[in-house]
This record gives structure tokens, sequence and C-alpha cells, in this order.
């Protein structure tokens, strides 16, 4: 279980409207087509934990993008995903300057209270989480939770996310006061919005049960844990 990474996989694929700019209107299309093929087959390597290939195949989809010589979305979501699995690696160092170049072109493009620049800040900002950064990770996962308020409402999944996302930045500071209510209101969030027996509700009962077990609030803890239990027996029925 990922201790404070709950994140939908919809909030990593970073979708939108391309903005092909090109002389040729064939030439963009079919560099467009070249683009897609690297970036699904990319994302399905990546999800399948095959990352070496993913890294090979997200790094052609970069080059189709860097070639139209556009500073567009696609290019956005190019650098995102490299730098996704150049995290999943431990490769930190690599995937530091794709995120912040990622992160400036949506804020150029789209303005920087766009939800596609909300999700690149929380990948920046669990990129510094998972290197205990948590001082450069704080602020970035606020504003990011701050931009999903904004733009999709207060009930969102992807607010929970960020929710959960930050609770974890507290719990591994041991600031158990803070985190509590973000890992209460995340769970509430993802109840109403997908279901009691959802996947993310599963992960988020999990997490918030721990964190009560680490305070030795284990009476509080223990329904938690067992209904995460109960549905992920259900779900393998």
């Amino acid at each position: 279980m990922q201790r404070r990474h709950l994140v939908s996989r919809r909030s990593l694929v970073l979708l939108g409207v391309l903005m092909i700019l090109a002389s040729s209107p064939s030439w963009a299309l079919a560099q467009h087509a070249i683009w897609e093929t690297y970036n699904h087959a990319g994302m399905k390597a990546y999800q399948a934990g095959r990352y070496a290939e993913a890294e090979k195949l997200f790094t052609f989809a970069l080059k189709a993008a860097e070639e139209s010589g556009v500073q567009d979305q696609r290019l956005a979501t190019s650098l995102n995903n490299l730098a996704l699995v150049y995290k999943a690696q431990a490769k930190y160092d690599q995937a530091e300057p794709l995120y912040k170049r990622s992160l400036a072109i949506y804020e150029k493009a789209l303005g920087p209270d766009h939800p596609h620049v909300a999700t690149s800040l929380n990948n920046l900002a669990g990129l510094y989480d998972a290197q205990a950064k948590y001082d450069q990770a704080e602020p970035l996962y606020k504003r990011s939770l701050a931009i999903y308020e904004k733009a999709l409402g207060p009930d969102h999944p992807h607010v929970a996310t960020s929710l959960n996302n930050l609770a974890g930045l507290y719990r591994a500071q041991a600031k158990y006061d803070q985190a509590e209510p973000l890992y209460k209101r995340s769970l509430a969030i993802y109840e109403k919005a997908l279901g009691p027996d959802h996947p993310h509700v599963t992960a988020s009962l999990e997490n918030y049960g721990t964190m009560l077990k680490a305070v030795k609030r284990d009476v509080e803890a223990e329904p938690l844990l067992r209904r995460a239990a109960q549905i992920r027996e259900k779900r393998r029925q």
C-alpha cells in the first residue's frame, strides 16, 4: 500500500486539447499520431510496472513532441509522464527538471489556476515528498489543493487526493493533529463521490486507520482497517 501517495491514475495522465501549430497540417497530424502511439504504449507499460520499457516509449513521445517546435500541452504531458517513470525508479535528479519544465508550460498555456497546473504541482510535490524534502513539498501540495477546490469544487475526487497527500506529508513528520482532519475529509469525499467500496475509499481507510494506530488509538483504528479488509475481500470474490 502506498503510504501517502494515493493518486488517481486520471490525475497522472495529463490530458487536454492539443494546440498543434505547424505550417503543414498533414505533417502536424502525422507528428500527433506518432506522439499519441508512443504515449499510449508508454502509459500501458508504466501502469504495468515495466519502467524500462515505459522510459523508452515516453522518451520517443517526448522527442516527437519536441520536433513539432511548439511549447504545447502535448509537450508538457510528455515531460510529466517521463518524470513519473524516473520517479518510480528513484531517479529523482532526472525527474525534477522535467516536472518543473512541464509545470512552466502548463502555467503559460493555461494560466496559474487550471486543474492541469494543480496536477503538475501535486506531482512535483510528490517527488519532494518521496525524498523527505517536506518544506519544499508542502507549499506545492497546498497550492494544488487550492486550485482543485476553486476549479472543481470542494467535493471532487482530485480534492480528496490532494487532502490525502498533504495529510501523508504531515503524518510523515508526526504532525498528527494536522493530518487527521485532512484524512477525515478525504475519506468523506471519496465515499460520497465514488461510493463506499471504491479502491480509493479502501486506501483512504487504511491510511487513516494506520495513522490512528501510530498514535495508539487502536479502538478507533480497528473498525477502519477492518472495513478496508472487508472491501478488499469483497472485490476478490
